[in-house]
């Protein structure tokens, strides 16, 4: 069973600098029918305009992943890091007992379109961690970008694996779920359909313990969606 978030249903809220999606509920938007999804607590799509960011500030006990859907993403942290975040990279940050941090965009001429994700962690007071890793997505290959087992690109502090698909316009890909798991499914870009599902950019959708789930990507466009695999929560 497939319950979808469509994408002009979520949060919106816009600076002169920032327009930012909310799938669930954040900061000023509240809404109590969409608060979360098991320990999946925020996904937020961002368009930051050239040269503007998000000043220091602070998180606590919290998994933060960055997906730079296009354009570039400058970050700095309390731990010393400093990166730049592209397409086909994944970035990780344990914010465990503390830690602070910026995200700028890198570019003075151009926007930078981003996925912000928090999950609450199953361990608190962690000391704070950093990790960023490069990926390439294969037509049809899910691609394990995080887990709690060391067997993703990035560690998760929960019982989440995230995926990574990309579908070719016209052709399909069946994500076989673990007894007992529940999902969440984000559409990055294009269309396809999942479970027989229309979904677009931007839509998301719940799914609860089912065998499997199939893509398929519009004859006339390809698909690239994330994939969150739930368990126990």
């Amino acid at each position: 069973m497939l319950s979808v978030r469509p994408s002009d249903a979520r949060g919106h809220s816009q600076l002169d600098w920032l327009d930012s999606r909310h799938t669930f509920s954040f900061d000023q938007y509240h809404d109590p029918q969409h608060m979360s999804f098991g320990p999946l607590r925020v996904i937020n799509e961002d368009v930051i305009a050239a040269g503007g960011g998000f000043g220091t500030h602070p998180h606590r006990d919290m998994e933060i992943i960055t997906y730079v859907i296009e354009g570039q993403l400058a970050h700095k942290d309390s731990m010393g890091t400093g990166s730049i975040i592209g397409p086909g990279e994944i970035q990780k940050m344990s914010a465990g007992k503390g830690i602070f941090h910026s995200e700028f965009n890198a570019s003075s001429e151009k926007p930078v379109h981003l996925l912000q994700i928090w999950i609450m962690p199953n361990i608190k007071g962690l000391a704070p961690s950093y990790e960023q890793q490069k990926f390439d997505l294969k037509p049809g290959e899910f691609k394990l970008l995080g887990s709690p087992d060391g067997q993703g690109l990035v560690s998760i502090h929960q019982n989440v694996k995230l995926y990574a698909v990309r579908i070719d316009a016209g052709n399909s890909a069946t994500f076989k779920m673990q007894p007992s798991a529940k999902a969440w499914v984000q559409i990055v870009k294009g269309q396809c359909t999942v479970n027989s599902i229309a979904m677009n950019a931007g839509d998301g959708a719940g799914v609860q313990p089912i065998a499997q789930i199939q893509f398929n990507a519009n004859k006339s466009a390809s698909c690239e969606a994330l994939l969150f695999e739930i368990q126990g929560n």
